[in-house]
């Protein structure tokens, strides 16, 4: 199965998830997506879901100043993101848990 598929249909809720624990930077939310296992993850993937998801209202941003290099733009989730990043959780749960018992049922268990 091509992993690059299943990115693109999961990446917004990765990202999601990742900026509920903790504000980031376009390559710190790179770098604890891979973290996490999601390691072929694009760096343009990640910076173009970051502004589409901006765009959609879900994420604010605030400009750090760097004295060593480019200021960082940060992303934050604002509370039409938390209410996306719930309502995507569950879908996705409702999802991986039909396609475990799907799996499961033809003896496909891991």
């Amino acid at each position: 199965m091509d992993t690059t598929q299943l990115l693109k249909g999961v990446l917004d809720l990765a990202v999601l998830a990742v900026l509920r624990e903790e504000d980031g930077y376009g390559y710190d939310i790179l770098r604890r997506l891979r973290a996490a296992g999601l390691e072929e993850v694009g760096d343009a993937s990640v910076y173009g879901t970051l502004r589409r998801l901006f765009a959609a209202g879900l994420l604010t941003t605030y400009v750090v100043p760097s004295e060593a290099g480019p200021h960082r733009k940060y992303y934050a989730l604002n509370a039409a993101g938390r209410d996306q990043l719930t309502r995507s959780g569950k879908l996705w749960r409702s999802f991986a848990t039909t396609m475990d018992r799907l799996l499961d049922e033809r003896g496909m268990t891991a």
